[in-house]
């Protein structure tokens, strides 16, 4: 049986061993080094301790991405608590609802969030922590309006003399014992919170220290552009940074192309752990239009120049992206084929890996070096993978993973758990899948969003939508079925298209056309009907993928 060391254990020797390195720099903005972090820990332990938290209480967090909130985050690890990350995007009556379904004691708030809630709406906390500067926004008992008011003098008795790193002691974790509740949904009907036990955390973090840390020297700048309160942002950015002693940059704003294209140039990350819809974004506004002239395509198609002319191609790439990392990491859902394709042809470093918030999140990854084109890599330390599939290599079939990185279950939903998790430990991903002879994942999409053609053939709208997006003035788009049609719903690229002068007639015309031409290259039962314009960008997850459940019905 495997032997799980305690995670917090990997937070308390970080802390120690780099000491006076800078570990949490809000962009723009003010640095903590790890003492300063170790210090605002110990005052929010007291802070817990003298209002009555317990280890296994609930502490929720929900703001914005910052220094602050990684040290909320990390003392309520650290105190033996459960954290609840909450996404900032949510609505006030979606956080309202995870802090009472998670029965959190406390709620800690960044600026915008805290102007929305209504605190009257959440009745059991017992008090709402402003995270800029942990001030209260809320008390409801005597014994958190005191320690707080005194906690410079609490500390102070607690440690007359000097705090220093023989003073960091911290909760000494079990492996079956819950970390986290990361919620999927903030809809009362539809909330599953998923149970991360501390084995997961480490699970991934054990994985990211061997494949990602031999590659990164500590004290190398990393950026946050993720969300922490996703499990993406949370293990590989976040967590894998701190315990690897990395300088960790937050973004603290809207990640825009522009924004992000700035703090690549100025903190230059030695890895770059990103979504598609960033890479996609810089490789079409700051990429392709440097690069896709008549001159250049000409000398890529020529034997004798190309090798040296792709060279350059990628280094104007990788200048994009700061121009010192050591791969792009890509997770969170398919990158864009054309966009995979180009670097992949310019031999750029660039590997896409699989994961759900139920594994916390990897179940597979792999190396640039050893990626291979349209795969999402093989399964992860201590996990398994296998197709649900007769013909594994070439037979889509669901996706089932176990092993150290599954969650616990889903927090109050024990339907929802075993059908989720199956007798012998088989976690059901719902994700459509082929595995390679050497055990690479091919993800083919959700099983949820198939559709059936006209005779009965199973339809990938993701497949379709891949092709459609690479197409003149697409934006984005989503394949919708209506009675036996396929129809795609298009969110034009407006700023392209108003650059170029044209107006609602010339893109209806354009999309046409679009039409007809991807049409050519699909199965009959495949082809598309019709395109309709959608003027306002699609709703997004977090992890920016299309919220489909609201235009099924459009």
């Amino acid at each position: 049986m495997e032997i799980i060391p305690s995670f917090n254990a990997y937070l308390q020797k970080s802390i120690v061993d780099n000491w006076n390195s800078d570990a949490l720099t809000d962009f723009k903005g003010a640095t903590l080094q790890f003492n300063d972090v170790a210090r605002k820990i110990e005052k929010l332990h007291i802070l817990f301790e003298h209002c009555g938290v317990k280890p296994h209480d609930k502490i929720a967090l929900c703001g914005r991405n910052s220094a602050h909130w990684a040290v909320a985050f990390l003392a309520t690890l650290t105190y033996g608590a459960v954290a609840v990350p909450i996404q900032h995007e949510f609505k006030a009556e979606q956080i309202h609802n995870i802090v009472n379904h998670s029965d959190a004691r406390l709620l800690f708030v960044g600026d915008v969030v805290a102007t929305t809630i209504d605190a009257d709406a959440m009745p059991h906390l017992e008090g709402i922590v402003y995270i800029p500067d942990y001030s209260l926004v809320i008390s409801r008992t005597e014994e958190l309006t005191f320690a707080r008011e005194h906690l410079n003098e609490l500390f102070g008795h607690k440690f007359p003399m000097k705090f220093t790193s023989d003073d960091v002691d911290y909760y000494k974790d079990e492996s079956e014992t819950l970390a986290i509740i990361n919620y999927t949904s903030g809809t009362t009907g539809f909330s599953k919170g998923v149970m991360i036990p501390y084995r997961a955390l480490w699970g991934n973090l054990d994985y990211c220290l061997r494949v990602l840390g031999s590659q990164v020297k500590k004290g190398s700048n990393m950026l946050s552009i993720l969300p922490m309160a996703h499990m993406y942002g949370m293990a590989i950015e976040f967590i894998f940074s701190f315990c690897h002693g990395c300088h960790l940059f937050f973004l603290t704003r809207l990640p825009s192309p522009a924004v992000i294209a700035d703090a690549f140039a100025e903190i230059r990350p030695a890895i770059v752990i990103t979504v598609p819809m960033v890479v996609e974004k810089i490789i079409r506004k700051r990429v392709f239009p440097k690069i896709q002239s008549k001159a250049v395509n000409l000398l890529l198609n020529m034997p004798v120049v190309n090798k040296r002319v792709k060279q350059r191609v990628c280094e104007q790439v990788m200048k994009a992206f700061g121009g010192h990392m050591y791969e792009v990491v890509v997770g969170g859902a398919p990158l864009n084929q054309e966009i995979e394709r180009f670097l992949h042809s310019i031999d750029f470093p660039l590997t896409i890996g699989y994961g759900t918030t139920e594994c916390a999140p990897l179940i597979t990854f792999t190396d640039y070096k050893d990626y291979k084109y349209k795969s999402c890599g093989i399964a992860v330390d201590h996990m398994e993978v296998k197709i649900l599939s007769d013909n594994p290599a070439e037979i889509p079939g669901e996706i089932v993973t176990r092993g150290t990185n599954v969650m616990l279950g889903y927090y109050k939903n024990e339907e929802a758990t075993s059908n989720a998790i199956d007798e012998d430990g088989w976690y059901h991903t719902g994700d459509l899948g082929t595995m390679s002879d050497d055990g690479h994942v091919f993800i083919r999409g959700r099983i949820k969003n198939m559709l059936l053609g006209s005779n009965g053939q199973n339809v990938y709208p993701e497949e379709i939508e891949d092709k459609l997006n690479s197409m003149a003035m697409v934006g984005e788009s989503i394949i919708i079925q209506q009675e036996e049609r396929l129809i795609a719903l298009v969110h034009p690229d407006y700023d392209e298209a108003h650059s170029m002068g044209l107006n609602e007639e010339d893109i209806e015309n354009i999309m046409e056309q679009n039409r007809l031409q991807l049409n050519e290259g699909l199965s009959a039962f495949c082809k598309i009907s019709k395109i309709k314009i959608h003027k306002q960008e699609f709703e997004k997850t977090p992890k920016k993928s299309i919220k489909r459940y609201l235009y099924k019905d459009i």
